[in-house]
């Protein structure tokens, strides 16, 4: 007698697991968790991926920086989050030549000078990164995403 109720207890112990671990991955299937930005991922994507015309003129240190600062200046426009909560209070939207004419400030400003021409590659492999990792969506008036 005790086996039995012991193995019914078992068996529904084993129904409320499921119940329970079908319910979350289903919430998950509906409603994925975001995505979760990595600078080293990212540093190691653009580093991998920068053409070679540009990785030439620049040391691993200096891009780097050019991703501090683009992050940076994503905040600052709020198109980057922690977590849930939305930080800086842009519209969300950003152009390149603003970013890189920030990132060129932003760099003179702690002793880097780089050329646009070295900035604009960057932030390019840098948004296929965000684009792959599903952080960032098309781009506005990109008829091939219609």
């Amino acid at each position: 007698m005790v086996a039995v109720a012991t193995f019914i207890a078992l068996a529904v112990g084993c129904v409320i697991a499921a119940v329970v671990v079908l319910r979350e991955a289903s919430k998950m299937v509906e409603s994925p968790p975001p995505p979760s930005f990595s600078m080293d991922e990212a540093y190691e994507w653009v580093v991998e991926n920068l053409p070679d015309i540009v990785a030439a003129t620049l040391t691993p240190e200096d891009v780097r920086n050019i991703l501090k600062a683009q992050i940076e200046y994503f905040e600052s426009r709020g198109v980057a989050q922690n977590g849930s909560e939305k930080t800086g209070a842009g519209d969300g939207v950003v152009s390149a030549p603003e970013t890189v004419d920030y990132i060129i400030e932003r760099c003179k400003a702690t002793g880097d000078e780089f050329l646009p021409e070295q900035i604009y590659p960057v932030i390019e492999v840098q948004l296929d990164y965000l684009r792959a990792i599903g952080a960032v969506g098309p781009v506005i008036g990109d008829e091939s995403d219609e």
